[in-house]
């Protein structure tokens, strides 16, 4: 009887565990798509400025600066 019990409650640590590295795994995923997910519309947005600078287009470049500057803060980069 204590060696079932035993084995239960090693099994359940082992689950628990598991759980952990999982929950842990999880983030480091969110956190990876955030990243490239900022990299790209920063990117994105970069260029749209660069286009708004050669076209001389002050209203776009300003509309696309604040984006950028909105993004920034949102991410705290």
């Amino acid at each position: 009887m204590n060696d079932k019990y035993t084995d239960l409650m090693k099994i359940g640590a082992m689950n628990r565990q598991q759980e952990k590295e999982a929950f842990v795994q999880d983030l480091y995923i969110e956190m990876l798509l955030a990243e490239i997910q900022l990299t790209t519309e920063k990117e994105r947005l970069m260029k749209k400025i660069d286009q708004a600078i050669d076209t001389n287009d002050k209203n776009q470049f300003m509309k696309l600066s604040k984006q950028l500057v909105d993004i920034t803060k949102r991410f705290g980069t």
